[in-house]
């Protein structure tokens, strides 16, 4: 199907075939295809831009901007005159609008066109929602709910199914293959949730731990928004452990363990010394026990996999949480609230995401110390960016409730001591900030020359998407009920009943 439509040379069907593909969940099975098929439609339109129509336009500039060529924004340059002469009650106007609209999130800084076209085609959808033909209006709700951009793939491939089923000219074969694939992941999900959960009940924190969220599902559901695909299984099993491990021993640090506890814990882990784990309480032992022979094996494991020694990263990374966590307990006890940056340098680190993403890169394709090292040095901004939308994302969702049961000021709260604004203009604000460093993130993207850095931006992509969704309703992590219909339709609920 991909070969056909490319040599019949129909530009629009070869690019709504790969939009088809991505949203089903199944264009990793098709990534040559892809790549050969958008590498042709580049160079056949890359000086021919003003020719074609807007649903072409936008839908040609969103595909190729997301798999790094460089589109320029110009090419939108008369979007207000084609929008002028659209009809709701067309489909096929509609369709351009709704292209536009999911396009312009794939904008760089200071691209205003973008930006106006972001804000224009949001009014527009928003106010012809009900007017506007009823074949789109469930595509027009559902991006008006959050774009394509920042949707978990794997959510939204379950979403698709249902919705592209149910169209006019949906193909049999696509569907079939779609169902198909998506019960059989789910399979390989089901069996790295399974090894999680052995190590997670052999570990014994969910019943000596009493105090700190037992959310290992939780935190496998962020494991499949890093990666779905099949061959990304190890990679899920070890960085559920360190979702679970982040959880918990921050739980230790906000709710539970006085500061002198929290000095000593602190210092410990910087040693990683084995023989000091007897100046602990016995809370304490467990939590470095556990951390200390998870990393160790984990160390191993990808030494077996690569020949490559991992550890001296791995224990500086979980060294530089538990500094940031030690800093935020020491403000939390003296009453200090820092200024909005002084926050976000160290929260973005007592996210996680710096430690994740470390753990996704030895997970996935590393080839020697030179490669590590080559990662850290040019992947910085990527995690930085990842960081503060991850870190922002939570605040907005979870800032209220941590603040009640005794937790230091998040970002929402610096921003209004610090500006004097109310917590809406604060919210606000934090909103434009997650969306100028998405942003970022897709100028991070489009520069990626390497192979090494393409993947970095797009796992860390990921991981922002994923928590847009765990937070985008409440505390996904902290209360279950947030993200319960997600767990069982990913991860319990067959589309075709083949479990």
């Amino acid at each position: 199907m991909i070969r056909k439509t490319s040599k019949a040379e129909n530009l629009l069907s070869s690019l709504e075939l790969v939009d088809d593909l991505q949203r089903l969940g199944i264009a990793y099975h098709f990534k040559e295809e892809i790549r050969d098929v958008l590498e042709m439609i580049y160079c056949k339109t890359h000086d021919k831009w003003s020719t074609m129509d807007l649903n072409l336009q936008s839908l040609g500039f969103r595909l190729l901007r997301q798999h790094g060529y460089p589109v320029p924004q110009d090419i939108f340059g008369n979007f207000k005159d084609k929008i002028k002469n659209l009809d709701p009650w067309r489909y096929e106007d509609m369709v351009g609008i709704l292209n536009l609209y999911e396009a312009s999130f794939h904008s760089f800084e200071d691209e205003h066109v973008l930006d106006e076209a972001r804000d224009l085609t949001t009014k527009y959808l928003n106010e012809k929602l009900d007017e506007i033909n009823r074949s789109i209006a469930l595509l027009v709700s559902h991006a008006l709910e959050s774009p394509l951009h920042w949707r978990v793939p794997r959510v939204e491939a379950r979403w698709f199914i249902e919705a592209y089923e149910k169209r006019s000219d949906m193909n049999p074969t696509l569907i079939e293959l779609a169902k198909l694939d998506f019960d059989m992941v789910q399979v390989v999900h089901i069996e790295d949730l399974k090894h999680a959960s052995r190590w997670w009940r052999n570990t014994k924190w969910d019943k000596k731990l009493t105090f700190a969220r037992d959310r290992l599902v939780e935190c496998f559901l962020w494991s499949v928004g890093y990666s779905y695909v099949p061959e990304f299984s190890y990679g899920r099993r070890e960085i559920t452990k360190v979702n679970a491990m982040i959880t918990s021993i921050d739980d230790v640090y906000d709710v539970y363990g006085t500061l002198d506890e929290l000095e000593l814990f602190t210092n410990v882990i910087n040693r990683w010394d084995i023989n000091a784990v007897e100046e602990l309480p016995d809370y304490m032992k467990m939590c470095f026990l556990g951390l200390y022979n998870t990393t160790n094996e984990i160390a191993y494991q990808t030494f077996i996999n690569t020949n490559i020694v991992v550890l001296q990263y791995l224990k500086k990374a979980w060294a530089d949480l538990r500094n940031t966590y030690l800093l935020e307990a020491r403000w939390y006890h003296s009453g200090y609230t820092p200024t909005l940056e002084e926050y976000l340098n160290n929260a973005c680190i007592t996210i996680g995401s710096p430690l994740t993403l470390m753990y996704m890169k030895f997970s996935t394709s590393i080839a020697s110390n030179q490669e590590i090292q080559q990662w850290f040095e040019e992947s910085k901004n990527i995690v930085k960016h990842t960081s503060l939308i991850v870190r922002l994302a939570d605040d907005l969702a979870t800032s209220s409730d941590e603040m009640e049961r005794g937790d230091i000021s998040k970002s929402i709260q610096c921003y209004m001591h610090e500006s004097g604004d109310t917590e809406d203009e604060a919210r606000r604000h934090i909103k434009n900030i997650i969306m100028e460093t998405w942003k970022k993130l897709n100028k991070e993207r489009a520069n990626a020359k390497s192979q090494l850095l393409q993947e970095s931006v797009d796992y860390a992509m990921d991981i922002g998407r994923i928590a847009q969704l765990m937070y985008g309703k409440g505390d996904g992590n902290g209360r279950p009920n947030v993200t319960k219909s997600h767990v069982s339709s990913l991860l319990f609920n067959p589309i075709q009943g083949i479990i």
